[in-house]
C-alpha cells in the first residue's frame, strides 16, 4: 500500500495547480489507508495552523503553535505518533472517535508550511512504516509551498 500511495501522490500532484487542488487530491489518496477516520492538512499562516483540505467529519479550524498534537509537531518540526490520544497532554479532541494519531510536518527551507494529520478510531494504529511513507509524501509536497 505504501508504494501505491506514493505513486498516486506523485502522479496526481501538479505544480501548476493551486495548492488547495493538490492537497485535496492527496487527502483523498490518504483516505484509502485502513482503519482511519480523518485525514487532511493544516496549513501555516501567521504562525498558526488553519484547516486545509481533508476527508472526514468537520474538524477544528484553528490550532495554535505548540497546542495539541498538530501544534506540537509544528513547534518541534518533527513527526509525532500518538498511540493513545488520551495520554497526550493537551490533546485537542476534534472527534471523540479518534483513539490514535500521526502528524507529519511539511517543511521547506527549514520552516513548517503545513502538517499532515491522520486520526484512527483504534489505538496503536500508526507504525514506523506509516511514518516513513508519510514523511516521503510530506517531502514531495514541500515543493508546492
Amino acid at each position: 500500500m505504501r508504494n501505491l500511495i506514493i505513486e498516486q501522490v506523485k502522479s496526481l500532484v501538479k505544480k501548476d495547480l493551486p495548492l488547495v487542488s493538490n492537497l485535496s487530491n492527496v487527502s483523498a489518496i490518504l483516505n484509502q489507508l485502513e482503519n482511519i477516520n480523518w485525514c487532511g492538512f493544516y496549513v501555516v499562516k501567521d504562525n498558526t495552523l488553519y484547516l486545509g483540505p481533508f476527508q472526514g467529519e468537520p474538524a477544528c479550524t484553528v490550532i495554535q503553535f505548540g497546542r495539541g498534537v498538530c501544534g506540537t509537531a509544528f513547534k518541534e518540526k518533527k513527526t509525532i505518533i500518538v498511540d493513545n490520544v488520551n495520554d497526550f497532554e493537551g490533546h485537542i479532541a476534534c472527534s471523540t472517535l479518534s483513539k490514535s494519531e500521526i502528524v507529519v510536518p511539511i517543511i521547506k527551507d527549514g520552516e513548517v508550511k503545513a502538517v499532515i494529520d491522520i486520526d484512527s478510531p483504534i489505538y496503536n494504529r500508526f507504525t514506523k512504516d506509516d511514518k516513513m511513507m508519510l514523511e516521503e509524501v510530506a517531502n514531495f509536497l514541500s515543493d508546492l509551498f
